[in-house]
């Protein structure tokens, strides 16, 4: 096992170019990926709408994170983290510019049994 540092080897920020997503683990009902993020955001008026669950933990940077059903935007900050449902709509209202902001999602199917 090679340990690896999930706050080095960061791209270049560069807010024209495209989010980067690292897969660091996958298995069956659940897949582990670090997000790295410099200024980008959800398109207008695109939701995310998925079919699994997604559990994510911001290491760095800043985010506004919204909700379909909510007025507001959610800001995020490092150490924050929160269970996204399936099916749950959201959006990347904004990430920090100039800056990575880095994300850890835990993406888990529905079905996905959970230790007690």
């Amino acid at each position: 096992m090679i340990p690896t540092n999930l706050l080095t080897a960061l791209p270049p920020c560069d807010p024209t170019s495209s989010e980067r997503v690292d897969q660091l683990l996958s298995r069956p009902g659940v897949r582990v990926e670090r997000i790295v993020s410099s200024g980008q955001a959800s398109p207008p008026g695109f939701w995310y709408d998925q079919a699994e669950g997604e559990w994510i933990v911001l290491l760095s940077g800043a985010a506004g994170l919204r909700f379909e059903h909510e007025s507001h935007t959610r800001l995020l900050a490092p150490g924050d983290c929160l269970d996204i449902p399936p099916h749950y709509r959201h959006r990347v209202e904004w990430t920090a510019p100039g800056t990575a902001t880095i994300w850890l999602a835990v993406f888990y199917s529905s079905g996905t049994p959970w230790p007690a």
